[in-house]
């Protein structure tokens, strides 16, 4: 596994976990709104430098766009 994917897997499974405790979410669908959202595909973006990031960083990115309600 490269650095860059432990980082990644380190901060998904925090966003995940942050996603359930403070939306009441449960895995599945945590893990549906993470996957399927802007910020998962900026950190996934080597360019964006996202996953360089704290996870709190991070989640601040997708609870915006949770709260601008483009979140499937």
């Amino acid at each position: 596994m490269s650095d860059k994917q432990f980082l990644i897997e380190g901060i998904t499974k925090d966003i995940v976990a942050f996603l359930i405790e403070d939306y009441n979410m449960d895995l599945q669908t945590a893990l549906r709104r993470l996957y399927n959202s802007d910020t998962y595909t900026k950190l996934l973006d080597e360019q964006s430098g996202l996953y360089l990031q704290s996870s709190a960083y991070v989640y601040e990115f997708l609870t915006h766009e949770l709260q601008k309600g483009k979140m499937v």
